[in-house]
């Protein structure tokens, strides 16, 4: 099973990637699904947002007003945080559950609105962004959903930056085009990445390793910072350290395009303790105490130490 992260700013197009994926087979986990039935009438949640913003936040009928919530709840950073204070626990455990039930050869599709703001992007095997610039993403939230603009402006500035969302970013889906355009984009990402990755790690398999050199890039640092937190997650309190070394830490080239690393373990610790631990993460053994990467799209070895 490997677990994709998928984000990207209101009306940014994660629709359409969920739905291109989910039709090949993803397993989808829809925060915005969960989100609504653990405020539909009659639940804990929906009482916990009444208490805290007020009886007008309802319809007639009992059920939750989304508009009249927002207006509340998106006007500042402590207002903001009492709403997610008070759905972010809900949406988690269900969200778990629903993880639990997947099959071990899922890829699990978590869509997740906030997954930036909330600093769980370590924890997924891959994060997918979907990006279309903010003009673009105003003009559909005000034409296809009808949403005030003063409602749209306030969501999109609540929400991460444009920079926070490359930093986290395996995957840059960009969404200027049409929606064939992105679908197309997410159908080969299905096929040359996700498929082959979800099978190498079910498999302990590491993926095939560039040798051709090339010039120092650009985006090395930003990819081993990415990487160097998961590593951390992934071995928690049996890992002192992750330090990124060779050639792309130096920004020296030419060289190879695999990025290295150098785990090291906590004090009684051993590499045994770890080996499982990284290739449930999606790094497997290639030899005792070297790891790589089940990632097709990023190349990566690991020597623990």
């Amino acid at each position: 099973m490997i677990r994709v992260g998928l984000t990207g700013g209101i009306g940014a197009g994660k629709s359409t990637v969920a739905r291109t994926l989910t039709e090949r087979g993803a397993y989808l986990i829809d925060a915005d699904v969960i989100a609504r039935e653990v405020v539909a009438p009659g639940t804990d949640g929906l009482a916990q947002l009444v208490a805290a913003f007020g009886e007008d936040i309802l319809q007639s009928d009992g059920a939750l007003d989304r508009t009249a919530l927002a207006a509340k709840a998106f006007v500042d950073d402590e207002q903001r945080k009492k709403l997610n204070g008070i759905t972010h626990p809900l949406v988690g455990a269900r969200a778990f559950e629903l993880l639990e039930a997947a099959p071990a050869d899922a890829i699990v599709l978590q869509d997740i609105p906030l997954l930036v703001e909330n600093g769980s992007a370590p924890f997924f095997h891959l994060v997918v962004i979907v990006h279309a610039d903010e003009d673009v993403r105003l003009a559909r939230l005000t034409g296809q959903r009808g949403m005030p603009e003063d409602d749209a402006r306030a969501r999109i500035k609540s929400q991460a930056s444009v920079e926070d969302r490359r930093a986290v970013a395996d995957v840059w889906l960009d969404n200027s085009g049409t929606p064939d355009d992105l679908a197309a984009l997410a159908a080969a990402l299905w096929d040359e990445r996700l498929v082959p990755y979800e099978g190498n790690l079910r498999n302990r398999i590491c993926a095939p390793q560039p040798s051709d050199e090339v010039d120092v890039r650009p985006e090395w640092t930003l990819q081993a910072i990415r990487l160097t937190n998961r590593l951390r997650v992934i071995g928690g309190d049996k890992i002192a350290d992750v330090v990124h070394i060779g050639p792309t830490a130096a920004a020296e080239g030419p060289a190879p395009d695999v990025l290295e690393f150098e785990v090291r373990l906590a004090d009684g610790k051993t590499p045994a303790d770890v080996t499982e631990l990284l290739a449930d993460g999606g790094f497997p053994e290639r030899s005792a105490g070297v790891h790589a990467n089940a990632d097709p799209g990023r190349a990566v070895t690991i020597s623990v130490t």
